[in-house]
């Protein structure tokens, strides 16, 4: 099985209901519950494709999941940015998030000259997450309190980063 990363399509949109419609997806992520076709593809079409940098995590060419990342657009804050991902829930455990985030993060760098450091913000419970960006390098820096509101609950996070020196770090 090869994991792949491209732009979403339209057309991929029922690929994406399969996996942004699944409960446990949906109640770890900040994502909303796609109920309709026609919704799942008017977000594709207006929040998912237009994004500066956003791909779909594909396993042997189908859309499971995304990873995505986020720059911070103010002058002061431009060195920086947010990847955020989620996938499917039947993926879970093999790997899949982590080849993505190691993937993913060389591509940013290069795309986005200005950054100089990629942050993870993970649910202080979500330790499969935390895994994913330590296996891919990232370290652990701080504890954010009452952070995040989650499904209408306050929440901690944990804010992981990853410089393009660590990068190198790890190619060596």
């Amino acid at each position: 099985m090869e994991t792949t990363l491209r732009p979403y399509k339209l057309s991929d949109v029922d690929d994406f209901m399969e996996w942004s419609s699944d409960d446990e997806v949906i109640n770890r992520t900040r994502l909303r519950r796609f109920t309709t076709r026609e919704d799942a593809l008017s977000y594709l079409k207006e929040v998912v494709i237009p994004r500066p940098w956003c791909r779909a995590i594909c396993l042997d060419g189908k859309p499971i999941g995304f990873i995505a990342f986020k720059p911070w657009d103010s002058a002061n804050n431009r060195c920086r940015g947010t990847i955020s991902y989620a996938l499917g829930s039947k993926y879970w455990g093999k790997g899949i998030v982590t080849k993505a985030v190691k993937m993913a993060v060389p591509i940013v760098f290069k795309e986005f000259p200005d950054i100089e450091r990629v942050e993870g913000l993970v649910d202080v419970d979500n330790k499969a997450s935390q895994r994913v960006l330590e296996k891919a390098g990232f370290q652990k820096e701080a504890t954010l309190r009452k952070y995040l509101i989650l499904h209408g609950k306050t929440i901690d996070v944990f804010v992981f980063s990853l410089l393009p020196t660590d990068l190198m770090a790890r190619v060596s």
